[in-house]
């Protein structure tokens, strides 16, 4: 009787390290496009290796960041490093960048004008209300001929840095993900990437201008210094920066979204 009470509580034990082993879940905050999307594509490979990812999509670009260092999610992915410097030097933070995925080439857009030579003097501009991608905006701007910067390398400028601005632009710092949505109240906006693909914006056909794709501002897969070097995030990099997807971000973007591995 003894030995077969041992035997169960062996048998007992076995099947709870093979279930701890068999599946573990790793959740990612990320924005729906491309981020969500691209999430989605290493979903399988991730699956045969007992990781089970859950996206859980976020519009906006603070809940993502709160929620990880809350450790209320795993790890996240939506964010260049200046933006996540920023984000930890202003709140607190102590995330982390465990390894670039992609560039999305920053581009202006219309519904007013064909190009750039069309704006109006005083034409109202909108940019990211955000430190780094407000920054990355104008100097964008200033590569263009719209407006001239104190220092062009500054990836901080704000609309206070500004040093010329000729045709006496109105420019707006409003939040980033409106953009899209006031298009027709605007000359030009200047919008990310992931909130123009979501709007059906093509990037390489409806932007005036655009950043080209040697952007040093790749997005990173971000996670807390406790679990960075986890093997199941270790994992989620291996498969983020597979052929496969690099293939998948070719075909499905076309150029609006380029690997940076």
């Amino acid at each position: 009787m003894k030995i077969r009470f041992v035997s169960l509580i062996a048998s007992a034990f076995a099947f709870a390290a093979f279930a701890a082993h068999a599946e573990t879940t790793l959740s990612v905050a990320a924005t729906a496009v491309p981020h969500a999307e691209i999430l989605e594509q290493v979903k399988p490979v991730l699956a045969k290796e007992g990781i089970t990812l859950k996206v859980k999509v976020f519009t906006d670009y603070v809940q993502p960041n709160v929620q990880v260092a809350e450790k209320k999610i795993d790890v996240n992915f939506f964010q260049h490093k200046p933006y996540l410097d920023e984000f930890n030097k202003n709140k607190g933070t102590n995330l982390v960048s465990v390894a670039p995925v992609h560039v999305e080439p920053y581009g202006a857009y219309s519904k007013k004008v064909k190009k750039v030579a069309d704006l109006p003097n005083g034409a109202t501009i909108a940019i990211p209300n955000d430190p780094s991608n407000g920054g990355r905006a104008l100097i964008l701007l200033e590569q263009n001929g719209l407006i001239k910067l104190k220092d062009s390398k500054n990836i901080l400028s704000s609309v206070k840095d500004i040093a010329e601005n000729p045709k006496g632009f109105k420019i707006k710092e409003l939040e980033a993900a409106t953009l899209p949505r006031l298009l027709d109240q605007l000359d030009l906006a200047l919008i990310n990437t992931n909130y123009a693909l979501e709007a059906k914006l093509v990037p390489t056909r409806d932007a005036l201008f655009i950043e080209n794709a040697s952007s040093p501002y790749a997005n990173l897969l971000v996670s807390r210094p406790d679990n960075k070097d986890s093997d199941a995030v270790k994992k989620l990099v291996t498969a983020l920066q597979s052929a496969d997807v690099k293939q998948f971000i070719a075909d499905k973007y076309k150029g609006a979204v380029v690997p940076a591995f």
